[in-house]
């Protein structure tokens, strides 16, 4: 086992768990339990070891939907708080690294195959320049990665939590929807499945209908569909919203090694992406337009990005 390592990614909703062969990058024994059925990431980890009887493994790497800013670890969309010290003692561990959610995506683009991305209108991607990832699910997660002599550079944000500006009449009536309801308009209270949720009531409004709440999976089910052209309507401004944040992040750190959306939504709604305003409102920033044209943007289909991204960072730390 002195190749192995077990990777997780941790969301607001699901653990994902994973034995990787840190020789070729392989997973397996891939496990998804849901958060709610463990107290703590402790019992949810020592679980899986012990299901999958890798309790001799001690290299551990997991990614988490929050900010690793220290020792104390505190997840924004579920109520798991943690040490990492305490943690690593506690399982007996010889390495517990800890990171960003997206951090881990950031540090996987580089290993993903080309199978695994589809491009979303023109540009070209320069390998050897800065790239940039965001992607909705329970939240908005953002990160940046930047290429070297030595290796990768993972750069860690909060970009989710910014200011999402308004644009045209429709999304003005959002703003001020979602103001009234939460403070604080961020691009995440749009662009993640409780977004999408919120989004299909604000516009539900803004046409004066009366609806009853719906869940994401359900709005974009019916938008796949066609079986509710309001659910179409509210899929085409999450599309197009989430366009205009990728061009946000393509010209803060002129991203010309691609901007990539992953996570668990976009994916989905591949089929609805070539007609939807997403690439246009990528490429719509004023004097920078014909800037970000030049930038590709993909959508990353690879399944299991977070768990591959940690196993690339824990072996670049490994060697380094």
């Amino acid at each position: 086992m002195a190749n192995y390592a077990i990777v997780a990614d941790i969301g607001g909703t699901n653990a994902r768990f994973s034995r990787v062969d840190l020789t070729t990058n392989e997973l397996d024994c891939v496990v998804v339990y849901p958060c709610a059925d463990f107290a703590t990431l402790s019992l949810a980890l020592n679980y899986y070891r012990t299901e999958q009887q890798l309790l001799d493994i001690d290299l551990v790497a997991i990614a988490i939907a929050c900010p690793v800013t220290g020792d104390l670890v505190k997840m924004t969309n579920f109520y798991w708080e943690f040490s990492i010290s305490a943690v690593k003692a506690e399982l007996g561990l010889s390495e517990f690294v800890v990171l960003n959610d997206f951090t881990a995506v950031a540090m996987s683009l580089p290993a993903l195959q080309a199978h695994e991305l589809v491009k979303v209108g023109v540009g070209e991607r320069d390998s050897s320049k800065p790239m940039a990832v965001l992607g909705a699910g329970t939240g908005l997660g953002v990160a940046h990665l930047i290429p070297t002599a030595q290796g990768f550079i993972p750069l860690p944000g909060e970009g989710g939590h910014t200011d999402w500006t308004a644009q045209n009449e429709q999304e003005w009536f959002i703003q001020r929807y979602l103001a009234a309801h939460f403070g604080h308009v961020s691009p995440e209270r749009l662009l993640s499945g409780p977004g999408l949720e919120s989004l299909y009531l604000a516009i539900a409004a803004y046409r004066e209908l009366k609806v009853e709440p719906l869940t994401a999976a359900a709005i974009s089910q019916a938008a796949l569909d066609g079986s509710c052209e309001l659910c179409q309507a509210v899929v085409a401004q999450f599309l197009a919203s989430l366009g205009g944040m990728a061009g946000d992040l393509a010209l803060t750190l002129s991203t010309f090694g691609g901007v990539y959306v992953a996570g668990g939504i976009t994916p989905r709604l591949l089929p609805l992406l070539a007609d939807s305003e997403f690439r246009a409102r990528f490429e719509a920033k004023g004097r920078f337009a014909a800037f970000n044209r030049q930038i590709a943007t993909y959508v990353v289909t690879a399944e299991q990005p977070g768990l591959l991204g940690c196993a690339v960072y824990l072996k670049q730390k490994m060697a380094g």
